[in-house]
């Protein structure tokens, strides 16, 4: 397989700063290979190949193959983690009208009360129990 090496490099962080030198932030800090770089890669690759030695198409089958089962994967944990979090959402939306034993999140004491209403962020659901907000359904210790 041919080796290709992109014509346009992006810029590196430096590790030094001289009088007057702006500092650049790396494109790819994580360094991590996403769909488009991956499908960019595989394109320059075909791209620079010698017509005259084509390189083995079971290779870039392979490559295929590989990257569409890690795209499946990817889909199937985003896929699982909206389950979860819909979980939570009709966990905390059943307690609606039930007493609760929670740990307050501002005092860390022991409370308890009714559940009045649910409200949904994006960090999860939170609880508002006998008007206090932000209960939080780990914090939830009892429910009656």
């Amino acid at each position: 397989m041919t080796t290709v090496t992109p014509s346009t490099t992006a810029p590196t962080a430096k590790t030094g700063s001289t009088a007057g030198s702006p500092e650049t932030e790396p494109v790819n800090p994580k360094g991590e290979l996403g769909k488009n770089a991956f499908l960019q890669l595989m394109v320059a690759q075909l791209q620079a190949q010698n017509p005259l030695e084509p390189s083995n198409g079971t290779e870039y089958i392979s490559e295929l193959a590989q990257f569409s089962q890690l795209e499946q994967t990817t889909n199937l944990a985003q896929s699982s983690s909206q389950s979860v979090t819909a979980q939570r959402v009709a966990q905390a939306v059943g307690l609606i009208g039930h007493t609760v034993s929670y740990t307050d999140p501002s005092t860390g004491a022991s409370q308890s009360g009714a559940v009045q209403s649910v409200e949904i962020t994006p960090e999860g659901a939170t609880l508002t129990v006998e008007g206090t907000p932000g209960i939080e359904l780990a914090g939830v210790s009892e429910v009656s």
